[in-house]
């Protein structure tokens, strides 16, 4: 464990970093795609909220 460092003499941090960052932004980006895509109750927010707008219109 105290040789752990020489890792970041083979990889460039600043590319690492800036590669996890990506990498993570577009995970987040795909799993609020998939949650939107789904017919499941309450995990389409879009949706949700147009009905509640319509039903509070209603009345």
């Amino acid at each position: 464990m105290a040789q752990f460092y020489k890792i970041w003499l083979i990889f460039d941090p600043r590319r690492v970093f800036v590669a996890q960052g990506v990498f993570l932004f577009l995970l987040a980006a795909m799993i609020h795609l998939v949650l939107l895509s789904t017919g499941a109750d309450g995990y389409n927010w879009f949706e949700i909220k147009a009905e509640q707008r319509a039903a509070a219109a209603a009345e």
